[in-house]
């Protein structure tokens, strides 16, 4: 293998097909020609030789570096051309480039090879140095070094935007831990940047001015986020430095999209100002973290250490001060995504436990409530059931002693003062009165929820053969009663004032038919008991007699008015009331 590294150079202008007769210049590889023509935007020619002994053996070549674009040729011939050589230029910069060697261009004895290269003064044109020989040993060095200034580069630039991209999501999902955001907005940013490694033209832009003036812009953007970052990571707010951060990113994308050739032109003053925020955050970062002492803050630190002493050689290649071809903080690029990966996947996991022994806490918590607010609520169902049934209790009393007891108490008047003869028939009718009335009580208190046509069933049965003994045909229409609960005090006076009118139908009427109708009527029930006994003249409640002030008061606590329609083809009874009062 030969290393060519010694040759001869030549300005031209874009469009040479080929390079000038005289004005070569004696270099030595790696050359970058701003050095020599500060000013000279165009094609440079290099000029290199080799002795060849034998034209049949094997033979390759591998140019270690042409920028920004250029093409080979071999004693005439080319062979190998980038698709741009003019503006928009393609960018190969940062890939070596490899071709076997056809025995028919080569020469016994010296041959030639000349590198046309295509590049803008203001960003390091120039070439590197080309080897000549055995095509599998420069086929493994032309992968090994592809592998270090083209695919790790890749790899990284997949592995930014994957990061960004499952971060971003990550705080869509959590927008107060603005952590997350921050790293996604550094690595989506980051991206673009790291694309200019890869990319191999300048597609959508139109002009390597304008690339150039963004990629700048890029840098400083992802290193205001980076600061961000670092400070949401060690939970800080300084509102005055973010905003200053937050200007600068806008400022260096403007200037991009403004001036492309003016900041492009500069771009090294915006690449030492992106540097500069990248060294401040993270020197501020590690003293932060050497005094929290958080073993994920520790572990972030570390993985940043390699990567800063790295980067000094690289910008040091950037700024020209050493030469070479190939970056090396892309290298170590890998350890800090994986750090930072791992210490905010740390930091998201050690959130989901804090909130999953939030939640169990909060579990107990609810069970001791739920378990104290059921024993509260068992006592307080057991106090209701015990006033439940205290007031039925007192109501049953206040029934009898309203009901039953006046029968009872006019029945021991009336005994006290009938003659010592009385008829035992009298007798007899004062202890019957005295168990309907009874009988009502029990009814329409014997069941907690009971429709009222379950409760006019047993009152219509007795009541019915009652009117049989004096031969009077009673009908009864009892409509949509079904589910219709008056309450047990509003159904014993509804259950009374029934059992009031039919006795004196039994007792006075001399009727042969009476009918019955109950029915409801929306939200009302109406009430008609007809006759066809003799009458009754209609008179006021004060001199109506004992039972009908009964039946008219009852009417009125159940909520309407009885009337009385009396003539000499018998009497009619209407009650009008509401469901509820």
């Amino acid at each position: 293998m030969q290393l060519l590294d010694r040759g001869e150079a030549v300005r031209s202008d874009w469009n040479a097909a080929a390079p000038p007769a005289s004005g070569w210049t004696p270099v030595r590889l790696l050359d970058l020609w701003q050095e020599r023509w500060p000013d000279h935007d165009g094609v440079v020619w290099y000029r290199l030789r080799w002795r060849q002994d034998d034209p049949r053996r094997p033979t390759a070549l591998l140019a270690d570096y042409m920028s920004l674009s250029g093409a080979i040729y071999v004693n005439g011939e080319a062979v190998a051309r980038d698709p741009q050589l003019v503006e928009p230029l393609s960018r190969t910069w940062n890939a070596p480039h490899y071709a076997l060697l056809p025995p028919s261009l080569l020469r016994a004895g010296d041959n030639v090879v000349w590198l046309r290269v295509s590049g803008l003064a203001a960003y390091q044109p120039g070439a590197g140095p080309v080897r000549v020989g055995d095509p599998q040993a420069l086929q493994q060095r032309y992968r090994s070094e592809r592998f270090l200034r083209y695919d790790i580069k890749l790899i990284n630039l997949a592995m930014s935007a994957v990061l960004g991209g499952v971060f971003l999501l990550m705080w869509l999902l959590r927008r107060k831990d603005s952590v997350y955001g921050w790293f996604a907005l550094t690595e989506l940013i980051g991206s673009l940047y790291a694309y200019n490694h890869i990319a191999t033209e300048i597609w959508p832009l139109t002009g390597t001015d304008a690339w150039q003036a963004f990629n700048a812009a890029f840098y400083v953007a992802a290193g205001a986020s980076y600061a961000l970052f670092l400070l949401r990571y060690c939970e800080r707010r300084y509102p005055r430095l973010e905003r200053v951060l937050a200007a600068l990113a806008a400022l260096s994308l403007l200037a991009a999209a403004l001036a492309p050739a003016w900041m492009g032109h500069h771009r090294n003053l915006w690449f030492a100002l992106g540097g500069l925020i990248y060294y401040i955050s993270i020197g501020w970062f590690l003293v932060q973290a050497w005094r929290s002492r958080r073993p994920d803050a520790l572990v972030l630190a570390a993985c940043l250490l390699l990567p800063v002493l790295v980067s000094f050689r690289d910008f040091a290649l950037f700024f020209g001060w050493v030469q070479g071809t190939t970056y090396w903080l892309s290298l170590t690029s890998v350890l800090t995504l994986v750090g930072i990966g791992f210490v905010l996947s740390y930091r998201f996991v050690s959130a989901m436990r804090r909130v999953e022994g939030f939640n169990l806490e909060l579990k107990r918590e609810v069970d001791m409530a739920t378990s104290e607010l059921a024993t509260t609520l068992s006592r307080q169902h057991a106090l209701e059931l015990a006033h439940s049934r205290a007031g039925e209790r007192l109501q049953l009393v206040r029934d009898l002693h309203d009901g039953f007891g006046g029968t009872l108490v006019g029945a021991i008047a009336q005994l006290q003062q009938a003659p010592d003869d009385m008829p035992k028939a009298a007798v007899i009718a004062t202890l019957k009165d005295m168990r309907d009335d009874l009988r009502l009580v029990i009814d329409s208190t014997a069941r907690e929820h009971a429709d009222l046509g379950a409760q006019l069933a047993p009152l219509r049965h007795r009541l019915g053969r009652l009117l049989e003994t004096a031969d009077i045909d009673s009908r009864w229409q009892l409509d949509g009663l079904d589910g219709v609960e008056l309450g047990s005090a509003r159904s014993l006076d509804l259950l009374r004032l029934l059992q009031e009118a039919l006795t004196n139908v039994f007792k006075h009427s001399r009727a042969r038919r009476v009918d019955v109708q109950l029915r409801r009527v929306d939200d009302r029930l109406q009430l008609r008991i007809d006759d066809d006994g003799a009458g009754i003249a209609s008179a006021p409640a004060d001199d109506g007699g004992a039972g009908l002030a009964s039946m008219r008061l009852r009417a009125q606590r159940l909520g309407g008015e009885l009337r009385i329609e009396s003539g000499p083809r018998g009497t009619g009874l209407r009650l009008d009331f509401p469901l509820a009062v």
